[in-house]
């Protein structure tokens, strides 16, 4: 996988033997993959495969075991406020803005400082890259549309300048005018050399913006690798993806 593509790439992120439960139920078995540093990975597979459990267990958020390294530190035992400024970003399908604060001030709550490495997001930066945020920037958000308020979740953990941004189902349930929209935005940050992990079901979503695809099935690495040759095995598409 560290193939002459990554010949001089730096792992970023790299999980290994990683278990998860929710409660008794186990739903992760021995996961091991790696994300490049400026790559973009699409964690696919159908509802219910693990895709956010692998995410949580990254932020810290599920009961989990293995190893986890981001940047070479060790995340396994920390809190997610402490993963979070290491400069893991997470965003979560449920969106979670706070709806009674306004765009503007939904942003100044994710806001750290600047990050050695990274370019510094601002909310005027944001707003170039997001410009319905930047019409609604004073308005509440619980007055903005469901497309509006993905945006925002982004863009509130952008405000945290991470090194590597989880982004769970950035497509779903939007209109697909919002979802071009979206694939947009995520190409440009991609261009900037944001590093990116999403789970994502939509295969036609994802190929055009991720540069390997790991695929899930009942909490296991089924598929690691180029989509050319994840599109040319029918058999595991069909079987492991929603088409």
């Amino acid at each position: 996988m560290a193939g002459r593509r990554h010949a001089k790439k730096h792992p970023l992120l790299t999980a290994s033997g990683l278990n998860a439960w929710y409660g008794a139920a186990q739903i992760l078995f021995d996961l091991g993959f790696t994300v490049f540093e400026g790559e973009v990975v699409a964690l696919m597979g159908r509802n219910g495969a693990g895709k956010s459990t692998t995410v949580k267990s990254l932020m810290g958020l599920v009961r989990h075991s293995g190893e986890i390294r981001f940047d070479e530190r060790r995340l396994l035992n920390m809190k997610p406020h402490a993963i979070a400024r290491l400069g893991l970003g997470y965003v979560p399908e449920e969106r979670r803005v706070f709806k009674g604060l306004s765009v503007v001030e939904n942003l100044e709550v994710g806001r750290l400082p600047p990050r050695e490495g990274t370019a510094a997001w601002t909310p005027e930066r944001l707003f170039d890259l997001f410009p319905n945020l930047a019409e609604a920037r004073h308005r509440q958000a619980s007055d903005t549309s469901g497309g509006e308020q993905q945006m925002l979740a982004i863009a509130r953990t952008l405000m945290g300048n991470p090194k590597l941004l989880l982004l769970d189902e950035p497509s779903e349930g939007l209109a697909p005018v919002i979802v071009e929209r979206m694939a947009k935005t995520l190409k440009t940050l991609k261009a900037e050399g944001l590093t990116i992990l999403m789970c994502e079901q939509n295969i036609h979503f994802a190929r055009p913006l991720a540069d390997r695809a790991l695929v899930l099935e009942s909490g296991v690495v089924r598929y690691d690798g180029s989509f050319e040759a994840l599109e040319a095995d029918d058999i595991l598409r069909r079987g492991s993806l929603a088409l």
